[in-house]
């Protein structure tokens, strides 16, 4: 099983940002890394859609999705959350009074939230389509997931998207265009490991989100110190880089970081196997947008090697912490009990050894397509030898890059 994440690098401490962590940090015992996410994910929102990171047809605007995942109930999720949110109720207080909901239930109902008029005498609809939804128990979010019939799932993609939202109701014909939404979730591992059903892995809900690791990181029996002036610069600097990002124009990348780019491309778009593998395929995606976030809080028409750096440093905490929670699991119990059996044995395992691992009662094709799925994911490799009476045999060899 792979260990606790280890600390992010210090780029992704770098501006506006990393001031209000630095300052916050010894005055709650959250999680540097939910005071950091949870700023750069609400900031993002509040910059609303007007700069954008164009690649081919596509145009990534800095709306990002988050769900911060401790060990315990105890990882102070909710405490970096009232912090973030005090910066953001001196910086904007009507995004703070109006855009923060919570409460997902159903793709419908976050329609409504951002809907576009029914017809010219509609005055109810909202004009400010921004909306960053806050689920401080996000696993009742993933039990309203597994719902026969609920329309959540893919509003929630289209939303990550930034593509129009619209359900297929006769009692119900909302839809938004222009829509910016984001989400903050907070949950166990445990949860997650429970609730998280293989389909939302495989359509791609899940990879749309930062997979934070977070954890209570001091005591403080008496709580901080931190006084309201303490923010004071960051607070000026957030309403400062707020009015630089609503102006519509795309950001580009600096030479330096276009050429960073191209550096880390390849890795960051490798794919990878298993459950730790579907959760982080948008890796690409995600780095850019959070380079995006660092930009225009540098209030920059573009985004430097420095805003890159940061992004990145970002997305390698979240991969570790999606391997923290996942480990080497492929999702695939069949093919998971073999691998836990053969990846501690260099000299490989026979199909006898498989089957009786089964105790006989697993049927010969779903033990071939297990053993199928674990060659594909490089996990073993096939070997034929002979036994001592000349008879052929097979043996399955584990890889040595992914044995323990």
């Amino acid at each position: 099983m792979t260990g606790w994440p280890a600390a992010p690098s210090e780029d992704a401490f770098y501006g506006p940002a990393g001031e209000f962590v630095t300052r916050t940090a010894p005055h709650t015992e959250a999680d540097p890394m939910a005071l950091l996410v949870q700023f750069l994910v609400a900031f993002g929102v509040a910059a609303d859609r007007h700069a954008y990171w164009p690649i081919e047809a596509s145009r990534h605007h800095p709306n990002e999705f988050a769900v911060l995942v401790g060990s315990t109930g105890k990882g102070r999720k909710g405490s970096a959350w009232d912090h973030v949110e005090a910066i953001l109720a001196g910086a904007e207080p009507a995004f703070a009074g109006e855009a923060l909901i919570t409460g997902l239930s159903s793709g419908e109902g976050l329609i409504a939230q951002v809907r576009d008029p029914i017809d010219q005498h509609d005055s109810d609809a909202p004009a400010d389509k921004r909306r960053l939804v806050i689920e401080p128990e996000f696993a009742q979010v993933m039990k309203v997931l597994a719902r026969e019939g609920n329309t959540l799932s893919p509003v929630v993609r289209n939303a990550w998207d930034g593509k129009r939202l619209q359900t297929i109701s006769r009692n119900s014909p909302l839809r938004a265009t222009d829509a910016h939404i984001g989400i903050i979730g907070h949950i166990t591992k445990d949860e997650l490991l429970r609730y998280l059903a293989a389909t939302e892995l495989a359509n791609g809900f899940f990879n749309r989100f930062l997979v934070i690791a977070v954890q209570r990181s001091k005591l403080l029996p008496l709580g901080g110190q931190l006084s309201g002036g303490d923010l004071d610069h960051v607070r000026q600097h957030v309403v400062d880089a707020l009015a630089h990002a609503r102006r519509d124009r795309p950001v580009s990348f600096t030479d330096a970081a276009r050429e960073q780019w191209i550096d880390i491309y390849p890795q960051l778009s490798a794919e990878r196997p298993g459950m730790h593998g579907a959760a982080t395929a948008r890796a690409e995606a995600h780095t850019a947008r959070l380079a995006l976030i660092y930009a225009l809080l540098d209030s920059s028409d573009q985004i430097t090697d420095r805003h890159l750096a940061a992004g990145l440093a970002v997305w390698t905490y979240a991969q570790a912490s999606s391997a923290w929670i996942f480990g080497d699991s492929l999702g695939d119990p069949t093919a998971d009990d073999i691998w836990t059996l053969a990846k501690d044995r260099p000299a490989g395992i026979s199909r006898t050894e498989v089957r009786d691992l089964f105790s006989r009662n697993k049927k010969a094709r779903e033990i071939d397509r297990a053993l199928g799925a674990l060659e594909d994911a490089g996990r073993l490799q096939r070997r034929s030898h002979t036994d001592g009476r000349g008879r052929p045999a097979e043996l399955w060899i584990p890889v040595a890059a992914h044995a323990a």
